[in-house]
């Protein structure tokens, strides 16, 4: 394979900053298209960044983009999405499903709306998402799904204190599992992406108590998910992949250039053992 995405448009759930910012900016640097689908269409004063300005960044790293307002919550905006996409760019190589909502409180600290807005997030958005932009993935030479979601594990740890939360991205998880298994023979592939540390982003403060200067920043999840959604689609499906991981197998030796603070010990990230 070659390992560009010149030319390919990647559809980004959430890519308004963060890690899905990072991802579609990558992939913008190879001249791909970009669809920044998010919420965040005018300047919130708690964190910085919406489409459009995602989008201007796409543009200046030599991408062509698109910015489209989409609340993956309501089934009508994301087909109003991926129609706006198709009728830009004529076709969906790569999705992404970066948007996510968190929530790390107990059972007695969660509400009913918070619960309701990680399932509604998390796991019907991104099922949603994937099966409206599936019909076109059929038609792409090389697709791939990329589920920015954990690896499985039935650890109590990783419930205790946060149920609700661990509960949404699992269900991330499992329907990254289920969709691989249904469209591997037509050729899609279906992987989720985790870092092996704590990532920094807007979204981080929060989230009390994170030394931010252990962290690593957003351009080693959107290194490794280029590097797996250029890769052969027919090659790698249903796999539960660490950013690391995948930059070591792809090369990769140098690892200070991602973190905040070269000299501190990193936070490794939930989920990991």
């Amino acid at each position: 394979m070659t390992r560009t995405l010149a030319g390919k448009t990647v559809f980004v759930s959430g890519g308004s900053r963060g890690i899905g910012k990072a991802i579609a900016v990558r992939c913008a640097r190879d001249g791909a298209n970009v669809v920044i689908a998010g919420k965040s269409h005018v300047q919130s004063p708690r964190l910085p960044g919406t489409i459009h300005s995602a989008a201007a960044e796409c543009e200046a790293a030599g991408g062509a983009a698109l910015a489209v307002r989409c609340d993956i919550r309501e089934e009508s905006e994301i087909a109003a999405a991926v129609a706006a996409a198709i009728e830009r760019f004529s076709a969906i190589d790569v999705l992404v499903n970066n948007a996510s909502a968190i929530w790390l409180k107990g059972l007695l600290e969660t509400p009913s709306k918070r619960f309701d807005l990680m399932n509604e997030v998390n796991v019907r958005g991104t099922f949603l998402v994937t099966q409206a932009c599936m019909p076109h993935l059929l038609r792409a030479s090389n697709p791939h799904v990329l589920m920015l979601s954990p690896p499985l594990s039935l650890s109590p740890k990783w419930f205790a204190g946060h149920t609700a939360y661990t509960m949404s991205k699992y269900g991330m998880s499992m329907c990254m599992l289920g969709l691989a298994a249904e469209f591997r023979d037509r050729g899609v592939a279906v992987n989720a992406l985790w870092p092996r540390t704590v990532i920094h982003t807007a979204a981080l403060q929060m989230l009390p108590g994170i030394d931010v200067s252990r962290c690593r920043v957003p351009e080693i999840v959107a290194d490794a998910a280029h590097a797996i959604v250029t890769a052969d689609s027919r090659a790698q499906s249903g796999a539960f992949l660490i950013d690391e991981d995948v930059l070591r197998k792809a090369g990769v030796l140098d690892f200070a250039r991602y973190a905040v603070d070269p000299a501190k010990d990193l936070l490794p990230d939930f989920f990991l053992d």
